[in-house]
């Protein structure tokens, strides 16, 4: 029986919120060891993605942002997040990957007003499952 998501997923997401500097993004990324941050509105639905990516692109761009200082979460995220629920299959999420060249894929559930993340698959989860094989 092929392998779902919600079998191999990082349950639990750290975010940060549209207003968040990106100073203080770059600090939680690099104090909690990960790659991305996924940018949530007040209720916890799902607004976007920034990853260290982002951060480095956005410093290439420096001289171009008169406030630098001021640059937010909300400033250099991506809002066309890849999802995938924890019910579709790791092959599945794992294409959307590859096609898509990305990283990681949010896990979320559909709310009432958006998609709540609820966890992270990445390439190094995929590569763990396949070394327990």
């Amino acid at each position: 029986m092929e392998r779902t998501v919600g079998e191999v997923m990082h349950v639990g997401v750290l975010t940060c919120r549209r207003e968040t500097p990106i100073q203080d993004v770059a600090r939680q990324m690099s104090e909690q060891d990960i790659s991305a941050l996924v940018v949530v509105d007040d209720e916890g639905y799902m607004v976007g993605l920034v990853s260290r990516t982002d951060l480095v692109n956005a410093r290439l761009y420096e001289q171009y942002w008169k406030h630098w200082r001021g640059l937010t979460a909300g400033h250099i995220m991506i809002t066309d997040v890849v999802s995938v629920t924890p019910q579709d299959t790791l092959q599945h999420a794992s294409r959307l990957m590859m096609e898509r060249r990305i990283h990681r894929v949010v896990v979320v559930e559909p709310g009432e007003k958006g998609l709540r993340p609820i966890g992270v698959l990445s390439v190094t989860d995929v590569v763990r499952d396949i070394a327990k094989e």
